[in-house]
């Protein structure tokens, strides 16, 4: 994908960046690809600066995001917005103590961390992630953060797919994100 985001662009041009790739990882589904985004630097700073854009001057003391992905664009926007980063991962990937949560997928539980350390409380946090499906993993997120008694100013995504409506998990929370499906 050959593309060059222009000055002047509208953020609903960053759409024409992502690929799809029919039947991954499984039949049936369209995997929405960001790598090609990724790729053009106009396009991916265009993305940084959206996402940023509401929390400039929120005073968010850490940004939090999920594995992997979340992390490309969470340490970016972090960067932007001049506050800490927090990576979440997966149950046993994080190398010091942590608090877990475990929650529902469609077929069976999956467990994510973070430093029990990463977030004090009443922090004002912002939550990233490349993209809302159903809601599930980044309600999780939220409640890990809840238990470190901080507070979530909002919740950024890249691309929503909102026929799979992953917003009425997260109602509490400002959500806001730039690319819709």
């Amino acid at each position: 994908m050959e593309k060059t985001l222009k000055k002047g662009l509208k953020k609903s041009d960053l759409k024409g960046f992502i690929r799809d790739i029919p039947n991954f990882p499984k039949d049936g589904i369209i995997f929405k690809d960001i790598s090609t985004l990724l790729l053009d630097k106009g396009a991916f700073k265009k993305a940084i600066d959206l996402l940023a854009k509401n929390f400039k001057k929120a005073k968010i003391d850490k940004v939090v995001a999920v594995e992997a992905r979340g992390f490309i664009f969470g340490s970016a926007i972090a960067y932007k917005i001049g506050a800490g980063f927090v990576p979440v991962r997966k149950k046993g990937k994080l190398p010091y103590r942590t608090k877990s949560i475990t929650y529902q997928l469609e077929y069976g539980t999956d467990t994510l961390e973070m430093h029990e350390d990463a977030i004090k409380p009443k922090e004002r946090v912002l939550v990233v992630d490349d993209l809302l499906a159903t809601g599930g993993t980044v309600s999780a997120v939220c409640d890990l953060v809840k238990q470190q008694n901080a507070v979530i100013e909002g919740i950024v995504f890249l691309i929503e797919l909102k026929f799979l409506k992953g917003k009425s998990r997260l109602q509490s929370y400002p959500i806001y994100s730039i690319i819709k499906y």
